[in-house]
């Protein structure tokens, strides 16, 4: 049964949960703290392996981007996958994952609310991006040549559903949270999901221009061996 606005925190108001409501009993400070520190553990274990496990010597830069992948694989897989499987029932569950949504669905209550574009948005990008993420980075691992192709499916998907993620709440004219507010807005809205707008537009220019780099090598071979032919 769906709980009244005004026994919970989240706008607009007037807002309907799936599930009766129940306050965190973890502070924004734990919930972020956790967050942040199993991020850099993250990252920092991946620079470590794909410099020490790698076929081939990577450069800086191919080390950050297994780095950003298997990040954004646990991410996809972990946080927005338990997103996924219970959107009806996170905001009276006390789980760390539910809290740390319930957190962020301060910024933006579509998650609280079980909101239908949200739910199909966040199942693709668990189910499908998650998995991609983590063959693109032992692509780069095993110097596998489907790691371009791969890696210009998954960034399109996330730059798309970004795009629409965002696109919606502007077109609704934000009213999910509280706009402005330095924490729910600036930080948890923008700066927590730019990275997902900037990087993928990065990754995908780069795949692009590895391809039409592989294919003039492979239109000129053919030409090589053309010519060899008719002599």
């Amino acid at each position: 049964m769906a709980e009244n606005v005004s026994t919970h925190p989240y706008l607009p108001q007037g807002l309907k949960l799936p599930c009766r409501y129940v306050e965190n009993d973890k502070s924004i400070q734990e919930l972020l703290g956790v967050f942040f520190g199993l991020t850099a553990l993250v990252m920092v274990s991946t620079w470590i392996y794909s410099g020490s496990s790698a076929k081939v010597k990577l450069s800086t830069g191919q080390r950050l981007t297994v780095c950003w992948f298997v990040l954004c694989g646990c991410i996809h897989l972990i946080l927005e996958g338990w997103f996924s499987v219970f959107h009806n029932s996170i905001a009276g569950d006390q789980s760390f994952l539910s809290q740390l949504w319930k957190e962020y669905s301060k910024a933006d209550s579509r998650y609280v609310s079980a909101d239908t574009f949200t739910v199909v948005m966040e199942t693709v990008t668990a189910w499908l991006e998650g998995p991609g993420c983590l063959f693109i980075a032992m692509g780069y691992v095993n110097n596998s040549p489907n790691r371009y192709v791969l890696q210009l499916l998954v960034s399109t998907g996330q730059l798309y559903g970004t795009v629409l993620y965002v696109g919606n709440e502007v077109k609704d004219g934000f009213v999910h949270g509280r706009m402005w507010d330095p924490l729910y807005f600036w930080f948890y809205f923008v700066v927590i999901n730019s990275p997902w707008v900037i990087l993928p537009t990065l990754l995908m220019v780069q795949s692009c221009g590895k391809m039409v780099q592989a294919q003039a090598q492979m239109d000129k071979a053919a030409q090589v061996k053309g010519k060899k032919k008719k002599n």
